[in-house]
């Protein structure tokens, strides 16, 4: 405990004090012992490993509700190397269109103009807290974009302005609103996430899901630059097939599969993608009935429309922390955090780097809302203790 101590400390506490926007709380009831059935000590690619590896794949196919034809592959390296496989597989037959509003939609940003190199780029960006202009999308060239910004807190509210009769190809990056968030599929051709994330999963392995579209870039374009081995979807002009059926690229952990396919049996159990949505939903509800009647502290996404019900992002807005520089904004935005899990009320709900300072809390569907209900109390004490040394 610290030796900051006052009458105004809450006196309920999170049960899980998990608020991590990944890898992100396991879910409710877990324990170790859902590893139990892993197959261990077996090659991958023996028949109860290769069993296993489909099952997630298809029970994934299956919660998420996607169309008969999309097809799902796990692939190496988390949301990264799975939307990092996708641009390099299938860019550059069409011009693109690039929009960017937080870290990592900027990252993709970056590898399609500097590693890439390609020539006919549109690029659409925003500041922390807003949207670029998603009308401007031509639907005659391809699209990269990140679905929900998880380091802003800032998501698309919809796919309308992916025109359905499109020539292009949609790649999205998907990892914190799989699960969460109603995501059109028809507009999607390849989209991607990690267990990691709403699922609560752990980390290293992703998810690819390609549409009909998608598979026919794949057998019809050759890109022209070097593809590593762990981007590989397609081999002599033909799209791998094996790995929609758990032939995965590299190696899998066959503990990770087990564990996510814990998890794929417990949101069967919360009511599917409904219930998981509708958990998502509820927790990030009860943080903003906090929000609305707290002064210091604002969504950092200006638009209702377009705040994130998984990684909520929230700025400091208080007249003493907006009169601070930087650098002591800066330290001030570390140290709440900081004193709450010192506390063991909140683990890692501070801004992501290089976002601007303030908090970020999951409400991600492994989360129980009666946790963040215990939270808000304890951030307007940590927040009185930490401006009250300043």
């Amino acid at each position: 405990m610290t030796d900051t101590l006052t009458a105004a400390m809450p006196n309920v506490r999170p049960q899980r004090p998990h608020f991590s926007s990944g890898p992100c709380a396991k879910h409710p009831g877990w324990t170790p012992d859902a590893l139990s059935g892993a197959v261990v000590g077996r090659s991958h690619r023996s028949k109860p490993g290769q069993a296993k590896l489909k099952a997630a794949i298809d029970e994934t196919k299956a919660l998420l509700e996607l169309p008969e034809d999309y097809r799902v592959a796990i692939v190496p390296a988390s949301d990264t190397g799975a939307v990092e496989a996708a641009m390099w597989s299938l860019l550059g037959a069409r011009g693109v269109d690039l929009f960017g509003w937080e870290s990592f939609g900027r990252g993709w940003i970056s590898d399609a103009v500097k590693e890439l190199k390609l020539d006919d780029v549109r690029l659409f960006e925003a500041d922390f807290g807003d949207l670029p202009d998603l009308a401007q999308y031509d639907g005659a060239r391809d699209c990269v974009f990140t679905w929900n910004g998880t380091t802003s807190g800032v998501r698309v509210p919809n796919a309308d302005w992916i025109p359905r009769t499109r020539e292009g190809l949609t790649i999205c990056d998907a990892t914190s609103a799989a699960f969460a968030q109603d995501l059109d599929w028809a507009k999607l051709d390849a989209a991607t996430f990690s267990w990691q994330k709403v699922m609560g999963g752990e980390a290293a392995h992703g998810m690819i899901v390609l549409s009909p579209r998608a598979i026919e870039r794949l057998e019809s374009y050759t890109p022209p630059w070097p593809l590593p081995k762990i981007f590989r979807l397609a081999k002599d002009g033909k799209v791998d097939h094996a790995i929609f059926e758990g032939s995965t690229l590299n190696t899998p952990s066959l503990l990770v599969v087990e564990d996510y396919l814990n998890t794929l049996k417990w949101a069967r159990g919360v009511g599917g993608l409904k219930g998981l949505m509708a958990r998502a939903d509820a927790s990030a509800a009860a943080l903003g009935a906090w929000v609305e009647c707290t002064s210091w502290v604002d969504y950092l996404a200006r638009d209702p429309a377009t705040r994130s019900n998984t990684s909520v992002c929230l700025q400091i807005v208080d007249p003493w922390f907006t009169a601070l520089d930087k650098g002591d904004q800066a330290a001030f935005a570390k140290e709440l955090p900081a004193l709450l899990e010192g506390e063991g009320i909140a683990f890692d709900i501070g801004a992501y780097r290089g976002a601007p300072p303030g908090l970020r809390i999951w409400c991600g569907a492994t989360v129980e809302t009666q946790d963040i209900e215990a939270l808000c109390p304890w951030l307007d004490w940590a927040f009185d203790q930490v401006k009250s040394k300043g």
